[in-house]
């Protein structure tokens, strides 16, 4: 058998295994030749192209298989449906349970009326007389008076030219039921101590005092009888005060109960400078007032 029966079943045409055209022929073995010239329907298509027919479409690398995997399945790219964007941390009362929210926003608005309250009524205490501050007059006068009372002092034409101290004792009621009246505290010359040397004194030593007794004065005459509707109002409030001060000291609370108060001034006269030819006396002058019956409250330290 020789080579011919080998492969006797293939084709003998060209570009087949029985094609004995030398290499280098046309549609021979090894050939260059153009695919268009062939006579081989195969040869022309380019290789690795597929026919309308062929299965090889389905493997063609780019092509899209319709019923293979598109965009957001796996392998594929992330569809804009199934992007999850990270939200931000809450922060705030956003933070907060519900609870807390609901609690948090009943306080906002507690602070917020009461913001509204309050500057309504400063507005009131200070603008003209009109309807609303002649019928609700007194509630004005009780929110504001003495602790926010607005003035215009500082632009006085005439500054302060007297140190005012104010002075109190007090009448005791002993353990073994005897009275004892104390000495006078300067409880002004006590704010200047705490104030002396302070970088930062609070409001109460500097302006508790001293604008609670220019109330007492604003409102009373020189008899010390009260004068309009809040006279009564700054009596209690220099009373409170000085009550509140007393129960402070160390001796009257190691003796006994405070039973009355009475409370003076002491004005003295700025002096003029050496090169002034203006004669001041320098000799303090008193405002004594009548004694104060202390309630049981009061004494206790319950009123504030």
């Amino acid at each position: 058998m020789d080579a011919y029966d080998e492969d006797s079943r293939a084709p003998a045409g060209p570009g087949g295994p029985g094609d004995l055209r030398a290499p280098g022929a046309p549609g021979g073995l090894g050939g260059s030749h153009d695919a268009g010239d062939s006579g081989d329907p195969r040869d022309s298509e380019a290789p690795g192209d597929a026919g309308p027919g062929d299965p090889r479409d389905s493997d063609a690398p780019g092509d899209a298989d319709p019923g293979g995997p598109g965009p957001g399945d796996a392998g594929g790219p992330p569809s804009p449906e199934q992007v999850t964007v990270a939200a931000a941390p809450r922060t705030g009362v956003a933070a907060l349970s519900p609870r807390y929210q609901v609690g948090a926003a009943v306080a906002l608005a507690v602070v917020a009326v009461t913001a509204c309250v309050h500057l309504a009524m400063v507005f009131l205490s200070v603008a003209p007389a009109n309807t609303v501050t002649k019928q609700h007059g007194k509630a004005i006068e009780e929110w504001v008076y003495p602790e926010f009372e607005q003035n215009w002092k500082l632009f006085a034409p005439n500054p302060l030219q007297q140190n005012i101290a104010v002075q109190v004792r007090a009448e005791l009621r002993t353990k073994d039921g005897g009275l004892f009246t104390t000495g006078w505290y300067d409880l002004s010359a006590q704010d200047g101590a705490d104030i002396d040397g302070n970088l930062v004194p609070s409001h109460t030593q500097q302006n508790e005092l001293r604008r609670g007794w220019d109330f007492f004065v604003a409102t009373h005459g020189a008899d010390n009888r009260p004068i309009g509707m809040r006279g009564a109002l700054s009596e209690q409030y220099v009373r409170r005060i000085v009550v509140m001060r007393l129960n402070g000291e160390d001796m009257i609370r190691r003796e006994g109960v405070v039973r009355r108060v009475q409370v003076r001034s002491t004005t003295t006269n700025v002096q003029p400078p050496a090169w002034s030819q203006e004669k001041i006396s320098d000799k303090p002058v008193y405002r004594v007032l009548p004694w104060w019956t202390v309630s049981a409250d009061e004494a206790a330290g319950g009123v504030r």
